[in-house]
């Protein structure tokens, strides 16, 4: 009976897309997380082809209509470099601060802090993110201007809704971008506020002025900071000085979330590093421990599109899990990070979701998990699915970093790219 449903259900996605996906209620339950070399209906995947062509594209249609809600086409993105600074951290580094536009005017703006080795024979691999503080909280460069988007209140040296100066060069240690630079690494980064803001009532974003939601799986936030990644990227294609086959997409917690996301849906992301990403991003939905989809989606409606609220009390009706993702992925390096005192961000579910994505990295030729069982603290899993988890609490830092660049080191000299072309978030 339940594989007749599952290819009534295949049928009727093959033959109209999302328009024609069933009610959350009609979807099997299924404890399990799903395997990501299963098609819907129950057919096996057993070759790569078949991967890329069938099942790569089922899963992405699932996850934008059930789950993240769907991304908009890319837009015309525009950059000007507003100053440059060849003697950056000493002489080491030349900074640049560039602005995007992401598309036509009135388009949002990003005001890109760009950090790039001087000592280099060629151009340089690139570490991009969002960061939660402003680019001035990252430097004490008083050419880095302060923030004017709407900001977390709760947040160190903001009032009312805005960043200040007191808050300039506070999270030094959070992005540790002298530590990069000395390893031969670019670092790109922005608030992600300035793509959309992080509440309910947002104003003047992505979301409003580049595809309003309506429809119940349109795009929630996290697609639109994901978009905005993947804008970004195309502007820093065209940098003669970084290297477009070496981006590295890397965030923490919800912009982690984001960060996994838009390198499941676009190839040039070449290595992806979501650090203590949680529910919805790289631990279970189904998952017993920490935030749950329920808790998710009352804590932060706008994150998710709207069908996804209903899984509120069913997660196990999802027609996939997160092991699904990262296998969208594939078979570019995926580095998941975890601490101990973590346990909202559930690092044991995050590291079976590596252990089931492993057969479709696997599939694609590349090497997949090396590990077992899940590591002792301070040691990194460097195989292309790696892990590790650290003491401490839910934060990014220079030891985190450290880490990142021992991946990169292994794994982006040489990364085999997913897919045929890059997708830039749209089929």
């Amino acid at each position: 009976m339940r594989a007749i449903m599952t290819a009534l259900l295949l049928a009727a996605i093959s033959a109209s897309g999302a328009d024609s996906f069933p009610p959350v209620a009609e979807l099997p339950s299924r404890p399990a997380a799903p395997d990501p070399l299963v098609m819907l209906d129950g057919t096996p995947v057993s070759t790569k082809t078949d991967w890329f062509q069938k099942r790569r594209p089922e899963l992405k249609a699932l996850f934008q209509h059930y789950m993240y809600g769907s991304f908009p086409p890319p837009a015309k993105v525009t950059g000007k470099v507003t100053y440059t600074d060849p003697h950056f951290f000493d002489g080491k580094a030349t900074l640049k601060l560039v602005t995007i536009s992401l598309g036509e005017s009135p388009a949002p703006q990003v005001h890109l802090l760009l950090v790039i080795p001087n000592r280099r024979q060629a151009a340089a691999p690139v570490f991009l993110g969002m960061n939660f503080t402003g680019n001035h909280t990252l430097v004490a460069d008083t050419h880095v201007p302060v923030p004017t988007a709407w900001m977390l209140p709760e947040l160190t040296h903001v009032v009312e809704g805005r960043a200040t100066e007191a808050g300039r060069g506070e999270a030094v240690d959070t992005w540790a971008l002298e530590q990069s630079i000395d390893r031969g690494y670019a670092v790109a980064t922005y608030f992600c506020g300035e793509v959309e803001e992080d509440r309910s009532n947002a104003e003047g974003g992505v979301r409003e002025l580049i595809q309003v939601p309506r429809a119940a799986d349109d795009w929630g936030t996290i697609v639109a900071w994901a978009w905005g990644m993947q804008r970004v990227m195309d502007y820093l294609t065209t940098d003669p000085d970084i290297d477009s086959q070496r981006i590295a997409l890397v965030g923490h917690s919800r912009l982690g979330k984001a960060a996994i996301l838009a390198g499941a849906f676009d190839d040039r992301a070449a290595l992806i590093i979501p650090l203590q990403a949680g529910c919805g991003g790289t631990a279970p939905s189904r998952g017993q421990i920490g935030e749950s989809v329920k808790r998710i989606n009352t804590s932060f409606p706008e994150w998710f599109c709207r069908v996804f609220k209903q899984f509120n009390d069913q997660p196990e009706r999802l027609p996939f899990d997160q092991n699904c993702l990262i296998a969208l992925c594939a078979p570019r390096p995926v580095l998941l990070g975890a601490a101990a005192e973590d346990t909202w961000a559930n690092p044991a579910g995050a590291f079976e979701m590596l252990q089931a994505a492993d057969g479709a990295y696997r599939l694609t030729g590349a090497d997949g998990l090396a590990a077992s069982t899940m590591p002792s603290t301070n040691q990194l899993v460097d195989s292309n699915l790696g892990f590790f988890i650290r003491p401490g609490k839910h934060s990014m830092t220079r030891g985190d970093w450290k880490l990142f660049l021992d991946f990169a080191d292994k794994h982006l000299v040489s990364t085999p790219r997913g897919g045929t072309r890059p997708t830039g978030g749209h089929e």
